[in-house]
């Protein structure tokens, strides 16, 4: 009998403190993060990236426990989705940077009668340096070892209802009793050079209208926050990045307490449990901030588990 096979995609993170020089030389290898045309000057780019950066990268993981928490979170988004999809549907995912690679999974695949493999980018919001990445890496793979199963694929999911009540709820839990007028909302979403923008990438479109659609969601259920912002994070480099920054954007509401939501974010990892639950909070404090919370990731809840097995019928 044919089975079909959802793979969900994202980015990785070092699965120990070994696998970091390998996250960081796989990502600065990529032509979809460093877009020069020259080959050579992306591996000589990249090199110094990765030299400059490998120490203190580490220094985060060990804060961290010696491994990202990306793996963790996603194996456990895997185990619930098969458990409702059922034994003729194969659940497994696939890193960009970091094993398991799109090889290994894609051998694991060529043993199975798969008939259409479908892939899931755990990206809500396109981008050529995360969404474009992980799918042509993972097509470009699959076609070179004569797989001739099909292909289907989705590129964004943020307009998803359910996905985003699954956001709505995240905050929910943040706040608890608190009153949301004592507090702002910054969304915070992962950085990206401007000349990436620039030439077309439909990113920040993409996060604004999503900032849309969950501020009407808060309106209906009275989460009246005393006022919605959106920053970006994880900066890199001297190039000019979409603005404002989460720091400028903090300094600009002190004095109350601040909610943040990672919204570029399905799955915690160390851009949420160390920059934002770490390195800002310090600066929050700094600023004498009343209250710094930030919100949890989606993970394997059940209203992302629920949205995935959506999408997953929507591409059928």
């Amino acid at each position: 009998m044919k089975k079909e096979a959802v793979i969900l995609l994202n980015m990785g993170g070092a699965n120990n403190l070994g696998e970091v020089e390998m996250f960081l030389k796989n990502m600065f290898a990529d032509k979809n993060i460093l877009t020069m045309k020259s080959d050579l000057l992306r591996k000589f780019i990249g090199g110094m990236i990765v030299f400059t950066r490998v120490e203190s990268s580490q220094e985060i993981y060990r804060t961290l426990g010696g491994k990202s928490p990306i793996v963790g979170h996603t194996k456990n988004i895997v185990a619930k989705l098969q458990e409702r999809l059922g034994e003729n549907v194969i659940v497994d995912f696939a890193m960009r940077y970091t094993p398991p690679f799109a090889k290994e999974v894609i051998d694991r695949l060529h043993k199975e009668n798969i008939d259409k493999i479908y892939l899931i980018p755990m990206y809500p919001h396109f981008s050529t340096t995360t969404t474009k990445s992980s799918l042509e890496d993972f097509e470009e793979y699959y076609h070179s070892s004569k797989g001739d199963a099909v292909l289907v694929e989705i590129k964004h999911f943020f307009e998803n209802k359910t996905y985003n009540k699954g956001i709505i709820e995240r905050i929910k839990e943040k706040m608890g009793d608190s009153n949301y007028t004592d507090f702002d909302l910054i969304f915070s979403a992962h950085g990206l050079p401007q000349k990436i923008v620039d030439a077309g990438d439909v990113y920040e479109k993409h996060i604004k209208r999503h900032i849309e659609i969950l501020k009407k969601m808060l309106q209906a259920e009275n989460m009246n926050f005393h006022a919605i912002h959106l920053a970006y994070q994880s900066k890199v480099g001297p190039l000019k990045w979409l603005e404002p920054s989460l720091q400028t954007k903090l300094e600009t509401v002190r004095n109350r307490g601040v909610v943040i939501y990672p919204i570029a974010f399905t799955v915690d990892n160390s851009e949420t449990d160390f920059e934002l639950e770490i390195e800002y909070r310090e600066i929050a404090e700094e600023l004498g901030f009343k209250e710094y919370r930030v919100c949890r990731c989606l993970n394997d809840s059940e209203l992302f588990v629920d949205a995935l097995c959506e999408i997953y019928k929507k591409m059928k």
